[in-house]
């Protein structure tokens, strides 16, 4: 074995990663909605990687410091406050294509976030298991901090080198560092899942789930929208029946496809939930963010949706591996009110917004709902500046 000596490149590279994780992030002041802030730096990127996962720093090994283990991008990530740390747990994609799970921890919200020493472990209880990405956390009231995740692998009946299995796997954490393994999530009459996010609290008893069902791995086929379904025991998590919440709609931005994103948010109007939707357009899929809201009592039960989308890529965040792309699953939601959603965009790298709950929940209940037809849009549309046009008339005349 070659005797240790440190890289003199490796120092030089340490101190300009340094200045780049320690650079202030500020709110883009050319963009407003009245809804969100959006902040200029993404809050996690590939350079947010520590050197110590990609390059042998042995001299005397790798004398020209060349990268071995490479990564590619850092995005779609789970989110949660605790003991006053802001914690994300992040895809991180490798050069190989393989996504593992890591945590990066800040004291700020939206700057300064770092990994931790090493990459997060999995129980390896599922040989058949190829690739695991987009991992929800859930507080739950049982106790437990749990992590629900695409859990990928190869289609054995089908020939096609692209075809895959997509299921809901689980685990859970009292600390983000010790994780335990349960079974992946069953539900009896949908082949395939992703996008499942488990709900904080029991319904009737409970492990209440938001679900995707799919025919197959990419297309939902049959599959109407985001589901919802309970399952008595979360260590044998078998779902029976799902009841379609949030429907996919002709012309809308939910036409191809739609998914949780973020863990339901409990406010005082209902459950706040933080979602996707996917459209075709001649340049491909198109991701946006969009928001509604469930019944507190009855959680499958939509009682606001308001038209459109939340948050859609713009400018650079349109560039990247999969372009013109926008996923959140985690967002964090304080005490105090203000709630921070993380969003990746065009699977590349990891952005944050800014809101409060007031102002979410006045975009939910208060934007009109989608119409469905061009004619109504603009009704719709015409009514608003009639109003506008006649309270400007009216401030004039005072």
């Amino acid at each position: 074995m070659s005797k240790f000596e440190l890289h003199p490149e490796y120092t030089r590279r340490k101190a300009m990663q340094e200045a780049f994780l320690s650079r202030p992030n500020g709110v883009d002041p050319s963009f407003y909605n009245g809804i969100y802030t959006r902040w200029v730096n993404p809050v996690l990127t590939r350079e947010h990687i520590p050197l110590e996962w990609c390059y042998d720093l042995n001299r005397n090994t790798n004398p020209f410091f060349l990268e071995r283990l490479g990564v590619n991008a850092v995005f779609n990530s789970g989110a949660m406050e605790m003991d006053g740390k802001y914690y994300l747990i992040a895809r991180v994609e490798g050069s190989d294509r393989k996504s593992f799970f890591a945590v990066a921890e800040s004291s700020s919200p939206v700057e300064g976030f770092r990994f931790w020493e090493k990459p997060i472990e999995l129980p390896d209880t599922c040989p058949e298991e190829t690739n695991v990405y987009d991992m929800r956390l859930t507080k739950h009231e049982d106790g437990w901090i749990y992590g629900v995740f695409c859990s990928e692998s190869k289609d054995p009946s089908n020939p096609d080198l692209s075809a895959a299995v997509a299921a809901a796997g689980i685990v859970r954490t009292r600390d983000l560092k010790t994780w335990e393994r349960l079974p992946n999530l069953v539900t009896l009459r949908s082949p395939q899942q992703r996008n499942v996010d488990l709900l904080p609290e029991f319904v009737d008893g409970k492990y209440a789930f938001y679900t995707r069902p799919m025919d197959d791995f990419i297309d939902t086929g049959s599959g109407g929208g985001i589901g919802f379904g309970l399952c008595q025991d979360i260590t044998h998590p078998v779902i029976d029946e799902e009841i379609i919440t949030s429907p996919r709609r002709y012309h809308t931005i939910t036409e191809a496809k739609n998914g949780e994103g973020a863990t339901p948010i409990k406010t005082h109007r209902g459950w706040l939930h933080i979602a996707h939707g996917v459209r075709n357009t001649a340049a491909g899929l198109r991701y946006v963010v969009y928001l509604f809201v469930t019944d507190l009592e009855k959680p499958w039960k939509v009682i606001a949706e308001p038209s459109g989308f939340l948050i859609a890529p713009r400018g650079w965040e349109r560039v990247g591996d999969v372009s013109n792309v926008v996923f959140a699953n985690g967002a964090i939601a304080r005490e105090n009110g203000e709630v921070y959603i993380y969003y990746a965009a065009s699977d590349t790298r990891l952005h944050v917004a800014a809101t409060t709950l007031e102002k979410l929940l006045d975009y939910a209940f208060n934007t009109p709902a989608d119409p469905l037809r061009s004619r109504d849009c603009v009704a719709q549309r015409c009514a608003l500046i009639e109003r506008n046009l006649a309270g400007l008339k009216e401030v004039a005349g005072t």
